[in-house]
């Protein structure tokens, strides 16, 4: 029987859930933590912006390209592809279906190699971070027998 897993997520937390066929349920593998991708922006830098040598008399201000929170997200995401890219090089698990919040699955999808990508089978773009795992089990039914 095929192994699913299921990847729920937000740019904070993360559950991870196997699913070994019809009537076996969630069984939770995993539970992950970033608190840093909570906190404040000004809490994630340790000063203010830099300054730049302008073109000119003037000095300009360093401004980073992305902003501290979403940088932490990323470096969550990084940490949950990373998960999955270990256990498919296992053959741990055969499909994977990812749940995550709107804008944290499109950090998501861009930290994936191809192989991971590849056994996605159904992306639902909600946080169902806080559900227990009985309510998740109506909320998946669409999607994998459980």
């Amino acid at each position: 029987m095929a192994t699913t897993w299921i990847l729920i997520a937000n740019a904070s937390n993360a559950r991870l859930f196997a699913n070994h066929g019809v009537k076996k349920g969630l069984q939770l593998i995993k539970e992950f933590s970033h608190p840093e991708s909570r906190e404040k922006g000004s809490d994630l830098v340790s000063d203010r912006s830099g300054h730049n040598q302008g073109h000119g008399n003037g000095h300009g201000s360093f401004v980073p390209a992305t902003l501290p929170k979403q940088n932490e997200a990323g470096r969550f995401a990084q940490e949950l592809a990373k998960e999955l890219e270990q256990a498919r090089s296992k053959n741990i698990y055969d499909r994977l279906i990812l749940v995550a919040s709107s804008p944290f699955i499109g950090l998501l999808n861009n930290r994936f190699s191809d192989h991971v990508r590849g056994l996605i089978t159904d992306t639902i773009e909600k946080d169902y971070t806080k559900f227990a795992p009985q309510d998740l089990s109506g909320r998946l039914a669409h999607c994998i027998y459980l």
